[in-house]
């Protein structure tokens, strides 16, 4: 086995109050505090079928009068990419991923340089099991700004999480702290980041003791 897999399932329990920070560019606060709560498993992407990574228990009701009237906004004027966005928020709160990748795949055609749907949308394909298809998203963003601090976060969480590489994950989020450490997004990276320091910690305690003389 790996030691980079040995050490991720060591700092799991460090890991678990991490996973969660998974958000989007767009939400409200309340939602990625509820987010941020969250207390997802430190495993592989969820095999399909299972509850989707996102769900944190505190999805929003979705306003349907209000989402059907934006869908008619938007099946009438095919260039309006600020209805498409507000239903893609409006699906992604009430965890409806697929919905909201929909709406935010069209603004997106719409509007190919917002950075902040298109990290959306990535994180929309990691809470529907699709790790790689949010990497590229994810790369894409950078493309447009290579400092965008939710997009490194959010990257290196689903580099940890959905693909357990731990070296890209770690990479993002040294990447974040020279950027703004003092930014929430710095103090969560600074936070992921102890929490891998202490699964090798444990582990080279661990190797010591298993390798002193018996008594």
């Amino acid at each position: 086995m790996k030691l980079e897999s040995v050490v991720f399932g060591i700092a799991g329990v460090f890991f678990g109050l991490i996973a969660g920070w998974v958000i989007g560019s767009q939400q409200p606060a309340s939602r990625v505090t509820q987010v941020v709560e969250s207390t997802v498993q430190p495993a592989a992407a969820p095999a399909a079928g299972t509850e989707s990574p996102g769900s944190t228990g505190h999805a929003a009701i979705l306003d349907e009068s209000r989402a059907q009237a934006l869908r008619t906004v938007a099946e009438g004027d095919r260039g309006n990419a600020a209805a498409r966005v507000e239903l893609g928020n409006m699906y992604f709160d009430a965890e409806r991923y697929d919905e909201a990748n929909r709406w935010y795949t069209e603004a997106l055609k719409l509007n190919p340089k917002d950075v902040n749907v298109s990290t959306d949308l990535g994180v929309g394909y990691y809470y529907t099991n699709q790790a790689d298809r949010a990497i590229k998203q994810f790369e894409y963003s950078l493309g447009i700004d290579p400092k965008h601090l939710k997009t490194l976060l959010n990257m290196g969480i689903v580099r940890a999480f959905g693909k357990q590489d731990l070296a890209g994950a770690t990479a993002l989020w040294k990447q974040i702290l020279a950027l703004a450490p003092g930014s929430p997004e710095g103090e969560a990276a600074k936070r992921s980041l102890d929490a891998i320091a202490a699964g090798h910690s444990t582990l080279e305690t661990g190797s010591q003791g298993q390798s002193g003389s018996p008594r």
